[in-house]
């Protein structure tokens, strides 16, 4: 049972809602503990095909519960809860936003972020490994961190850059302000901005699109590929790893099925499963040696 999110599964599409409306959805040790078991739960069901992140209330989140006051960021305080929820990484309690960023990245399934309000902090760093990113035209975004005495978390020094650029990014790191969806747009933050009523539709209308139309092996496969491409040094190493994917799934059922189901013109079914397939490509971002086998 959870206390901070809620999560249900209409058609395929598992809707994650961060759920502590009246604080914004501020993130904290818990809410994290709970995201990484959604996630887990979400690889793990068959039935899902695409998970969707969002806020309840007017908000996304607001970033981290600062309940604590002035000691909010001192881990020390909270050591156990926070090494309870993500282990430690070099001898210090993780970074719980990382954790969940993490997590997220590493999803089997397509993750759309419903930016629905204000996400700020950790909440603005969380939708950064969500595949896609909407906002409500009353979504704010904000990478605090300089304001609070504090650096970026969530792992977005790296996902950051990558997103928007590094002049883009460092603008709004080096200033914390507070900037509105218009913004984030024309910063590649989002794909699109559309009206409050319209965010719910517009997610379920492409979430359908995903569900109704692809193969769940393809999108999670092309999904770490494209992911996972972001560092690699040459053409060549793309070129090596589609090889070898495209070979393999040549010879399955969804491959044969996606072809007829077009010269027949009818709706495709496919019925392969992503963690019969995944072994084809590396695991992404994968788990690196300083991080102990039990503290993943």
């Amino acid at each position: 049972m959870t206390t901070e999110i809620r999560c249900e599964t209409v058609a395929g599409v598992a809707t994650i809602t961060l759920d502590r409306p009246d604080r914004l959805n501020a993130f904290t040790p818990t809410m994290a503990h709970e995201l990484v078991e959604a996630f887990d739960r979400c690889d793990a069901d068959d039935d899902v095909r695409v998970v969707v992140l969002t806020g309840a209330g007017r908000g996304f989140c607001a970033g981290a519960d600062l309940g604590a006051g002035g000691g909010t960021f001192d881990h020390s305080r909270n050591a156990d809860a926070r090494r309870s929820a993500g282990g430690t990484l070099g001898g210090a309690p993780r970074d719980l936003g990382g954790v969940v960023v993490l997590r997220i990245a590493a999803s089997a399934k397509p993750v759309i972020a419903a930016v629905n309000g204000p996400a700020v902090g950790v909440g603005a760093t969380m939708p950064l490994a969500a595949d896609i990113r909407i906002a409500a035209d009353t979504a704010r975004f904000g990478y605090v961190f300089a304001r609070r005495g504090i650096a970026p978390d969530g792992a977005s020094s790296w996902f950051l850059p990558r997103i928007v650029g590094i002049s883009q990014a460092m603008e709004w790191v080096a200033t914390g302000r507070v900037f509105d969806a218009d913004e984030a747009l024309r910063g590649r933050l989002v794909s699109r901005v559309v009206p409050p009523d319209e965010l719910g539709p517009t997610v379920a209308a492409l979430a359908a699109e995903i569900t109704e139309n692809t193969s769940a092996v393809s999108v999670a496969l092309s999904r770490r590929m494209l992911w996972s491409m972001l560092d690699t040094e040459s053409p060549w190493d793309a070129h090596r790893t589609e090889t070898r994917v495209i070979s393999a799934l040549g010879r399955e059922a969804d491959a044969a099925e996606g072809v007829t189901s077009f010269l027949e013109k009818r709706p495709p079914r496919f019925t392969g499963h992503p963690a019969e397939h995944l072994d084809l490509v590396p695991p992404w971002p994968g788990i690196p040696p300083d991080l102990a086998p039990d503290e993943g």
